[in-house]
């Protein structure tokens, strides 16, 4: 078998079943014989167990860890048969050239071990208080769309365990790679579409310090940048740069949320400085 679609779910039915529309039997651009589809679910108050029998009884589910998404994703590959991991988000929708675009670049760069596909939105953005993981030219290895070799994955550990919230665990492991020597050709064909999501900004902020304290502990060469004043003078750059102009763009949509992102982000570096633990 050539790939293990791996999707992490956590109580979000409604979206995985849309991706897993994309996902189904004829619906790729490759036969279904040549990939399976594992979802490792995380729910507790709720499963997708049923929707997966019931709609798509050709994928697999399995019971995730219930250790956040970096642990659910490891619990996905260790059960996979294909040769290559395909990592999908389940609040995305995968293009029908997702699979033949992986296993054409795999062709086109022999011996590679990673390849990072293309994330695109459905829409232009509204308002500032939306949010997608946009990846048009590459470099950042988001964790809602890359493959990877399985054998490789396994050398490498997989994903950062200790992460427990979706933030900071993708970037820790490129960081391993690019450590590696590892070089991850683009493929903007092996594309997904993710959705703009609400913004949760103090959310979001909380759980992206937690990570961020974890990636400094465990790379505390790149503490620097996110010291105090380095947080201050990228969410001002980010503010004239960004979110002002897209201010006027969107006539002011959204933009109380955008700020309070902002500067609770500021804050929380000022009153609790970033430091190695």
């Amino acid at each position: 078998m050539l790939f293990s679609v791996v999707i992490p779910t956590c109580q979000r039915n409604d979206l995985l079943a849309l991706c897993l529309q994309r996902l189904a039997p004829g619906m790729q651009q490759m036969s279904s014989e040549n990939y399976e589809v594992i979802v490792t679910d995380d729910g507790t108050v709720s499963t997708a167990e049923t929707l997966i029998r019931e709609s798509f009884p050709w994928a697999r589910w399995v019971q995730g860890p219930r250790q956040g998404p970096a642990a659910n994703r490891n619990n996905g590959a260790k059960l996979a048969c294909g040769e290559w991991l395909v990592f999908v988000d389940d609040d995305c929708l995968p293009d029908t050239l997702l699979l033949s675009s992986y296993h054409g670049a795999r062709l086109d760069h022999p011996g590679v071990c990673v390849l990072e596909g293309r994330t695109y939105v459905d829409r232009p953005q509204r308002t500032l208080a939306e949010c997608a993981p946009i990846n048009e030219q590459g470099g950042y290895l988001w964790s809602c769309n890359f493959s990877i070799e399985r054998a490789f994955f396994a050398k490498l550990g997989g994903f950062e365990e200790r992460f427990r919230f979706a933030a900071m665990e993708d970037v820790e492991l490129r960081h391993r790679l690019h450590d590696s020597g590892c070089l991850i050709p683009f493929v903007s064909e092996a594309a997904v579409c993710h959705p703009w999501r609400p913004r949760h900004p103090m959310k979001e902020v909380q759980r992206y310090r937690a990570s961020l304290q974890l990636f400094i502990a465990l790379r505390p060469e790149s503490a620097q940048q996110f010291r105090f004043r380095a947080v201050l003078l990228v969410n001002i750059r980010q503010l004239l740069k960004v979110t002002l102009p897209s201010a006027v763009r969107l006539r002011g949509a959204g933009l109380p949320t955008a700020l309070v992102e902002h500067f609770y982000t500021i804050y929380a570096a000022l009153i609790r400085p970033l430091r190695p633990q």
